[in-house]
């Protein structure tokens, strides 16, 4: 079958593998769609963590928010499961040691992540094997742009809700990229106001697009009480000013990861009496992220400016917009198509 493969910093193409055969307890889906996620570009540049860590190492499979149907079961999985559509959690704890066993796989010590961690093969090929403890089965009205968007999305409801937001709350996103504009979607499905802090005109004239007219850039942000901050930034130096804008006695979420250290000064964490989550993984997310979706709370789709094919991957890990792009900030990919 055809696969993308990064075997190198900044070294990567299609090549044919072996098709995936399920191992006892797992199945092999074709896959429909997969986004191209920020972490994929990390490993694409060389300066993703995990490889500096010895988690990962070339040649690497990318590809971990994806749909697909099944197409074959291993041994002792039902095989109900052929033909369903169905989506993944990206993270495969090992099922043993003290936070698997109460429900943390997440943070697992020894977990596998699809397409990112331990060599597990990721979704940018035309079929994935993973395990069916993994899976959840997408209803029909969750399509395949919405499917892919589930991985993306788990982490976004899992800040909103990590938030603690109240009807009628005010909630500043910092970062209107993929992830932040879906936790704004999820923070006005609760019924908050939603405020985000940018600084590129495109990204902010994309969020007012999708109904959040307040859209700021630092120089612009009204002086408003902040109930709630969620910093899904990149910016190294956003994380401590997330603190200093929230409102004493209220929440700051950190899902957004800087290439260098945040310093965040923990004595205006106390003398605040600020709650500061941090969120690291969809996964306890996934099944509420589905509902949303298929009940119409949340549309994510807006978010996806275009599809390309496995030819078209490279480019787009390299920073290029496929011509013809919308404004929105997340590609996907089919692996079916030829560019």
């Amino acid at each position: 079958m055809r696969a993308f493969v990064v075997t190198a910093p900044g070294e990567a193409g299609v090549q044919e593998v072996d098709r995936p055969v399920a191992a006892p307890g797992e199945v092999v889906v074709d896959v429909a769609r997969v986004g191209v996620c920020g972490t994929d570009v990390e490993f694409f540049t060389g300066e993703m963590q995990y490889l500096h860590d010895g988690f990962a190492h070339f040649p690497l499979r990318l590809g971990h928010e994806w749909c697909g149907t099944v197409a074959s079961v291993g041994e002792g999985v039902d095989d109900r499961w052929v033909g369903r559509r169905v989506t993944g959690d990206t993270m495969l704890g090992c099922g043993r040691c003290h936070r698997c066993l109460h429900g943390d796989q997440h943070v697992c010590e020894h977990r596998s992540e699809v397409g990112i961690r331990s060599g597990r093969a990721g979704a940018l090929a035309e079929q994935l094997a993973v395990p069916v403890t993994s899976l959840h089965a997408l209803p029909d009205a969750v399509d395949d742009v919405a499917g892919a968007l589930v991985e993306p999305g788990g982490n976004a409801l899992r800040a909103a809700q990590g938030a603690g937001l109240a009807p009628g709350d005010r909630v500043l996103v910092l970062g209107p990229g993929t992830i932040g504009l879906l936790v704004a979607m999820f923070a006005r499905a609760a019924g908050a106001e939603v405020h985000l802090l940018g600084h590129s005109a495109r990204t902010l004239d994309f969020a007012r697009s999708v109904g959040f007219d307040n859209a700021w850039t630092e120089a612009e942000l009204p002086s408003l009480p902040w109930d709630a901050v969620v910093d899904a930034s990149n910016a190294a130096y956003l994380p401590a000013k997330a603190l200093d804008l929230v409102e004493p006695g209220r929440r700051v979420v950190y899902i957004g990861l800087a290439g260098s250290p945040s310093l965040v000064d923990t004595r205006t964490i106390a003398l605040k009496d600020v709650t500061a989550v941090g969120v690291l993984s969809a996964s306890p997310g996934l099944a509420g992220t589905i509902e949303a979706y298929a009940a119409g709370a949340v549309d994510p789709r807006p978010i996806v400016a275009t599809t390309v094919g496995l030819d078209g991957v490279a480019d787009v890990l390299a920073g290029h917009r496929p011509d013809g792009a919308g404004a929105g900030p997340k590609i996907h990919v089919d692996p079916r198509k030829r560019d």
